[in-house]
């Protein structure tokens, strides 16, 4: 008395219940949805960033070049070139370049921050952070940081979810190929980079799996690593007591940061309009870069501050959506890691604005004046979007290998739990199940070969299952551990 499974031909159906999921532009709501609110939220922000560059450098940019969209013109080249970029990483496999081309991308970015130690400037800025390329200042550091995500992305699929190193040679591994990009950004100095990596990584560990009392030990010996570095130089010292108290020295070292509350305390509620802003004026230094958040407060208010933090609100629920319904661990981690690290150094500009943290020089994503800012940022969205079009959740062994399997009952009709042994290959000889083990009736599956001993196989997660992912680094019978 056997009978053959049905081969799934009905539309995969959403976790939540037992409807059909609803479809856009013929793809499935859970993968279209998230990535077409991010390219809009993306489009929206990037707008924004170019008309706030504009009004906040139109005036400085006349003064010192006799043209007033000098800053405008460049931005939206760096953006076009970025856009293109994204395109072009959206459009190929993030596994082409978080495995098959890890190495080469790895070996480059080293030497290219071992070239800004070497040959770099600092643009009159305190710190070596740049190579004068003639037209172009660039700074390898930006493009380091999706090299350490993905660095940091296959290491951890390698030992979370295909088990083929162990803890030593993982902890190894992310000393070398974290650890060595890191440490030559920390040199130059740019402590505000090292920072947005460091929380990053943090949360892609937490994501994979990493045990939480590791995670709070690196927190933990992060920031008093951070308060001894901050203390260690009297350049690094002075941002942290400007941050206590700006009004120690309001004509120097606490002169950007009581002319950018200024600029806070001037737009009020709704700002006093687009273009309008008194700061501007040659008061407020780096208003279209670092500062680019006061100026936004200034001609556009609070209302304006919070709806800049609401889209990029919205862009973390995207990203971490696209994340969710990764088909792999290094999907999901590099998904989240882009999402993270462009947060990230929102709030590390934000609160160093506001006078929360000490000032760290860093710009916001897609907002602020910069091309190696800008052409990075774009280059983070194409690698979500990559992500995103690329979880279809293609078949898998596991499910090839259902559809194979028979179904036989006790009395012809289909069964769950007890009285369900599935056979692989071909139909067996009724079984008796007063023979089963006790622990084969407990969980109810037999799987056998035709006319072989019965045995019993773990049958790998359902699709459901992998849309919802794993619980906490357990472990499945392999002993592989799986991501949160």
């Amino acid at each position: 008395m056997t009978a053959l499974s049905r081969t799934r031909t009905a539309p995969r159906r959403s976790g939540r219940g037992s409807r059909e999921e609803r479809t856009i532009f013929g793809v499935p709501e859970r993968f279209m949805r998230p990535r077409l609110v991010l390219f809009a939220v993306v489009g929206i922000l990037a707008a924004f960033g170019v008309l706030m560059v504009y009004s906040a450098s139109s005036v400085s940019a006349l003064n010192s070049t006799g043209d007033a969209a000098y800053y405008l013109k460049r931005q939206l080249t760096f953006l076009l070139v970025g856009t293109v970029a994204a395109v072009i990483l959206a459009k190929s496999d993030y596994r082409l370049w978080a495995k098959k081309l890890l190495l080469p991308i790895w070996g480059v970015s080293v030497l290219l921050l071992l070239a800004v130690i070497a040959l770099g400037t600092d643009n009159d800025m305190g710190a070596t952070r740049w190579i004068n390329l003639g037209f172009f200042d660039l700074q390898p550091s930006e493009f380091a940081k999706i090299t350490v995500i993905f660095t940091a992305a296959n290491i951890a699929e390698r030992y979370y979810e295909e088990g083929s190193i162990d803890w030593s040679t993982f902890i190894k591994l992310l000393v070398a190929g974290v650890g060595v990009p890191i440490l030559l950004i920390l040199i130059q100095p740019d402590k505000g980079s090292t920072m947005v990596l460091c929380l990053t990584l943090v949360v892609m560990g937490y994501l994979a799996g990493m045990p939480k009392g590791f995670l709070a030990i690196v927190l933990v010996g992060g920031a008093l690593a951070f308060l001894a570095l901050s203390l260690k130089d009297d350049y690094s010292r002075q941002r942290l007591l400007t941050m206590l108290n700006p009004w120690s020295d309001p004509y120097d070292s606490g002169y950007q940061l009581i002319q950018g509350f200024y600029a806070f305390g001037s737009g009020g509620l709704f700002g006093v309009g687009l273009g309008f802003s008194r700061q501007k004026y040659s008061y407020l230094p780096m208003a279209h870069n670092d500062f680019i958040f006061a100026i936004i407060g200034e001609e556009c208010g609070l209302v304006g501050t919070i709806g800049l933090l609401a889209g990029f609100a919205v862009f973390l629920w995207a990203g971490f959506q696209i994340a969710r319904y990764a088909p792999d661990l290094c999907g999901r981690l590099i998904a989240a890691g882009c999402t993270s690290i462009v947060i990230v150094q929102l709030l590390l500009n934000v609160c160093g604005v506001l006078g929360l943290f000490p000032l760290s020089g860093k710009p916001i994503p897609f907002v602020s004046y910069g091309g190696s800012s800008i052409i990075a940022s774009m280059m983070l969205v194409g690698l979500i979007a990559s992500v995103s079009l690329h979880s279809s959740l293609p078949e898998t062994a596991h499910d090839s290998a259902r559809r194979s399997w028979q179904v036989e009952a006790d009395d012809g009709r289909p069964r769950g739990g007890r009285g369900l042994t599935v056979v692989e290959g071909g139909a067996s000889a009724p079984r008796d199940r007063g023979a089963q083990s006790a622990q084969s009736a407990r969980v109810g599956f037999g799987v056998g070969r035709a006319g072989g001993a019965q045995r019993r196989i773990n049958l790998g997660p359902s699709p459901t299952d992998r849309l919802r992912g794993g619980r906490g680094g357990s472990r499945d019978t392999r002993g592989t551990r799986r991501g949160r």
